[in-house]
């Protein structure tokens, strides 16, 4: 742990991003917990200040008075944060194609863990517009600010997430979730401005699921708090709030996997894995099953096409609905689609058995990078280690507090 100097109540935030070579500085009031950004140049997270001031705020509400000394103690240190994010997050096509490889995954699987971030300088030279980090729209922002969250917390001795998977259904821990993810969500909602689905903040917290959003008017008082009212009279109403979501564990069925692309400027019979003679009752109700979904997923499509019509927003665009189409004619591919908000980002495809290595291979032929990510039912997890020190491959943004 890092010691500080501290005066008149102040504490020193430490913010650095090695894949992005930034390093921001900031200072805490212990008073009324607001951030002051006292670094050169432009680099602020907005998305980290917000879950640095609510689990300050959070664990000073919770906090027992046998604790407060040793909480008041470990604020004084400050904190030194550092923000790694899986390669999954972020788009490396460009460093793929400059080493002449193929976009495959093994090509991307090649490059280092927590490889140096590039930027997409497509209207960067415009006045007062910086360049954009190149994501794949899997969701980065919700995933670093739940890791933030979860990790001050358990630094703070808010929650407890040394617990194994075999304990998740233990009360206290589900409990420690539930806390993480509420903290979560109103910084991630706070950072952005608005209430938007919640699904990522939910996803990156419990792992897979079916989710129904909560009730926007559970974090009002936050809301309410960017125009000046104290976090010490925000926080309890967040914490005892009506948080109406509905949370639902699921699953692919066996020999069903997630395969998640990301599309370059390029560009629905069924498959034929599908036509072989069904021989038994049950094969025939399976089949129609998996028709019934497929057409659900088209009939969805149909309907996000008119909604982006509708609105004006390429939710769709021309070129995804092409790749789009190709993949659901690709053999073993049950169906298609553009996650989240759509646009120009990932598409998503879920396949039968062993054909997920047939449609990267495709994909690939399309200029469309399958990426490394798959279906985690685990959600947030705690590293014992710097992640840096092994290999990972899985899409999980990790946080560590020195």
């Amino acid at each position: 742990m890092r010691i500080c100097y501290v005066s008149q109540g102040w504490t020193d935030v430490k913010l650095t991003s090695p894949q992005l070579g930034r390093e921001s500085i900031y200072k805490l009031s212990l008073k009324n917990l607001s951030l002051d950004y006292v670094s050169s140049g432009d680099s602020r997270n907005p998305f980290v200040e917000q879950a640095v001031q609510y689990c300050v705020a959070a664990a000073r509400a919770t906090v027992d008075k046998k604790n407060k000394d040793s909480l008041e103690k470990l604020l004084l240190h400050g904190f030194d944060i550092t923000i790694l994010g899986s390669n999954d997050f972020y788009s490396y096509r460009n460093q793929i194609e400059a080493r002449g490889l193929p976009l495959t995954p093994d090509a991307l699987a090649a490059l280092p863990p927590f490889a140096s971030i590039t930027f997409n300088d497509e209207g960067s030279n415009a006045k007062n517009c910086k360049p954009e980090v190149a994501k794949t729209g899997l969701g980065s922002s919700a995933a670093m600010t739940t890791a933030v969250v979860a990790a001050l917390l358990h630094y703070l001795g808010v929650v407890d997430l040394s617990s194994t998977l075999k304990d998740h259904q233990h009360e206290k821990h589900t409990a420690d979730l539930d806390l993480v993810h509420v903290i979560a969500q109103t910084a991630h909602c706070i950072a952005q401005g608005k209430v938007g689905s919640g699904f990522d903040v939910s996803s990156a917290v419990y792992g897979s699921q079916r989710y129904v959003r909560f009730s926007p008017e559970v974090i009002s008082s936050a809301q309410v708090a960017v125009m000046g009212t104290p976090l010490q009279e925000v926080i309890p109403q967040i914490l005892k709030g009506k948080w109406d979501h509905d949370r639902t564990k699921f699953s692919l069925p066996p020999l069903m996997t997630l395969l998640l692309g990301e599309p370059g400027t390029g560009g629905s019979s069924t498959p034929s894995m599908w036509t072989q003679q069904v021989t038994t009752p049950n094969q025939e109700i399976i089949v129609k099953a998996l028709l019934g979904a497929r057409d659900a997923m088209l009939g969805i499509r149909y309907h996000m096409h008119q909604m982006g019509e509708a609105a004006g927003v390429p939710i769709e665009p021309e070129s995804q609905t092409k790749l789009l189409d190709a993949t659901m004619t690709m053999e073993g591919v049950l169906l298609a689609g553009v996650p989240g908000a759509g646009g120009f980002d990932a598409v998503f495809a879920v396949t039968l058995g062993d054909a997920r290595s047939h449609v990267s291979n495709s994909w690939s032929s399309f200029n469309v990078l399958a990426l490394l990510v798959r279906e985690d039912p685990q959600g947030v997890s705690l590293e014992n280690a710097d992640p840096r020190t092994k290999a990972i491959t899985s899409s999980i943004s990790s946080v560590n507090i020195e």
